[in-house]
Parts: structure tokens; sequence; C-alpha cells
């Protein structure tokens, strides 16, 4: 497999598939979300038109980077979602990287979203289908944040090799490692972004967590992202909610 690793402002041309990875916390938050019984998400280009779909479907659930704000119903946080009962709802997220990443590729044949937490998923997917050419999207700070560079490129490891199995937990350590240094985890457990949880950091590191994949299609205009069961990547099977 050809991977290439590049950030959202290098894009210049549409690939052939895409991984767009945000690993602290868009994506982390998106796998919880469908853990916790979510059908759908939508991800959307401003706050502005997550808070117009809101008012159209008030049922459907506002989410956001920062700190909570009128109109919304969840910040981007795991641990502050963990908890929640989604059960068959709509999430509307928008995020400072990772839903400008997945928009930004929105016109691929084949668009995964990703973090550690569905990383074995992901990569599953990708040998699924046979990708010859990936092009992972680093979407924090400009294709700089080691955190996702880390999970990206651990899981282009995965999607070139054989399912994981014991010995792979020590390879996999060292990418773990990187993340939890990365500049993302220190703001986060120090309390600079805000909307945060203490325990973010640790989901976010936890890998494998849920055993789908995260793709994401044009469904009516709008860049949907929904589960996928892996086990019926062959067949194309969109999965239901999941967890551990």
């Amino acid at each position: 497999m050809d991977a290439r690793f590049l950030g959202i402002p290098q894009l210049t041309e549409t690939p052939s598939a895409a991984v767009v990875v945000d690993v602290m916390r868009a994506f982390t938050v998106a796998a919880w979300a469908f853990a916790r019984g979510a059908e759908k998400i939508v991800l959307a280009e401003s706050l502005d038109e997550v808070l117009a779909l809101k008012a159209r479907r008030p049922d459907w659930v506002a989410l956001k980077d920062g700190p909570p704000a009128p109109g919304f119903d969840a910040v981007n946080s795991p641990a502050l979602l963990r908890s929640a009962d989604l059960g068959g709802r709509t999430v509307v997220q928008k995020t400072t990287a990772g839903t400008v990443g997945a928009l930004a590729v929105k016109d691929a044949p084949l668009v995964l979203c990703a973090g550690f937490v569905v990383a074995e998923a992901t990569a599953t997917l990708l040998r699924a289908r046979g990708c010859g050419s990936v092009t992972f999207v680093v979407t924090g700070e400009d294709g700089r944040a080691d955190e996702d560079l880390a999970c990206a490129q651990y899981i282009a490891r995965r999607a070139t090799g054989a399912p994981a199995d014991a010995a792979d937990a020590t390879d996999a350590a060292g990418f773990l490692r990187r993340a939890a240094a990365s500049r993302a985890a220190a703001e986060l457990a120090e309390g600079v972004r805000e909307g945060a949880h203490p325990d973010d950091v640790a989901l976010c590191l936890e890998l494998d967590r849920f055993p789908f994949a995260m793709v994401a299609a044009l469904e009516d205009s709008h860049m949907v992202l929904r589960p996928f069961d892996v086990s019926s990547a062959a067949e194309g099977t969109p999965a239901g909610p999941s967890s551990r």
C-alpha cells in the first residue's frame, strides 16, 4: 500500500482513499457517540450550520469544540460524552480540525475517519478494500500534530500487515507514547483547552477500544459519518452502534 501523510493545507487533489485522523479529540468523540447509540454524525462546515440544522431538527444533538455555548448540547470531549444516552440520535459535529479534514476530502470514493480507538478496525477495512494508495489526512497543527501522525502511521502499518496479535502490543506502544507526549495531550492535561475533562487524554489513547470503523460519505449534500462493521467489510454492510 502506498501511504501518503498530508496536512489539510497540502490536499491539492482528490485521493482515491482517505483516512482522516483526529485523535484528540474529534474522532475519538465520534466513536464514543456511536458506542452510546448514535445512528449517524453529520459533519458540519460551521457553527452556524450546526445551529441551523438543530433549529430544523430539535431532536438532533449539536456538538462543538470549546466550552459549552447556547444552542449546543455537547462539547468535544469523550469523557463528557461517555455517559450520554444517544440511542437512535443524530449528532451534528463541528470541530477545529477533524471535521474540516473530512470535508476537505468529501469527494474521495472512500473516506474513513479514525483515531487510536478504531485503529485496527480502520486498518482491517483498508485491507478488505484492497486499497493500493491511501492518503492519511493529519488534521492537527496543519499536519504537524504528532498524535495524529503517530496514529496515521500505525494504521498504515497495520493495514499492510497481518491481523493484530499479542506481539503487536509492544509495537503499538511506541506510537501511543508519541501521542501521549504530543502538544495536544499536554494542553488537554494542563487544562489549556476549554470543554475538556481530565480523562480525555487517556480515552483518546485507548487502542482499539471499539470494533467498528467509521465511514463518511455524502448524503443529501451533507457529509455523514456512520459506524461500519468490519466483519462485514466485504459485503459493505453498515454497522449498528457497537462497543466492547
